[in-house]
């Protein structure tokens, strides 16, 4: 018998756009997962800032970005432990909270490639789950071909298996911010109820 399959999409969503939804929709299905459980993170590790929503803010508009897919699930796990979070922490609790016939996936941008030698304890965290890594518009297409002398080759042929080729969308969470400070319009990039919550609590403006 096959195993469930679970897909865990972790980030600061600082805000959620259709850049995230659509790329996890794709990636479920070319995974065949039978969920995918947002992970909002009260602050990246590698980061020395906090998002600049809210923890509240940012649960509440990925409430409503992912409404209307009934695959799509929303997980506070993060966001209620002391910051910050590691993914091979929350891997874990995931594992316990499914039964062990049940396959972790944890999606990733191709833009965190890079970066992935400083994760937390990232070897164990090959080891642990299926770490996924979807296209990104901006970045080279995924690989790992560079790590060969950092980790061996099993989770080097493990990373390349788990790249899942996503559309290359042009936005980025970086860019809305900036655009709703220039007091522009950003319709197009986001759910219309984010939108709307947005625009109701003032979120990102300008502080001049």
């Amino acid at each position: 018998m096959d195993k469930r399959k679970i897909a865990l999409f972790g980030g600061t969503f600082d805000p959620i756009h259709l850049g995230h939804t659509t790329v996890a929709a794709e990636a479920a299905r070319h995974i065949g997962a039978e969920k995918t459980i947002f992970v909002p993170a009260k602050r990246s590790p590698l980061k020395g800032f906090l998002p600049k929503a809210s923890d509240s803010d940012r649960f509440a508009m990925m409430a409503l970005a992912i409404a209307g897919n009934k695959n799509f699930q929303l997980s506070d796990c993060e966001l209620k432990k002391p910051e910050p979070s590691y993914t091979l922490e929350t891997v874990r609790q995931f594992q316990e909270d499914y039964e062990a016939e049940t396959s972790i996936y944890w999606l990733i941008g191709a833009d965190s490639i890079d970066e992935l030698q400083l994760w937390y304890r990232i070897t164990e965290l090959i080891d642990a789950c299926n770490l996924s890594t979807m296209y990104r518009a901006g970045c080279e297409p995924p690989g790992f071909a560079k790590y060969k002398d950092i980790w061996d080759s099993e989770r080097v042929e493990k990373l390349q298996r788990n790249i899942i080729q996503t559309s290359l969308i042009e936005i980025s969470s970086t860019e809305i911010r900036n655009r709703l400070a220039a007091g522009d319009n950003v319709t197009d990039m986001l759910h219309p109820d984010v939108a709307d919550y947005i625009r109701k609590h003032n979120l990102y403006q300008s502080k001049e």
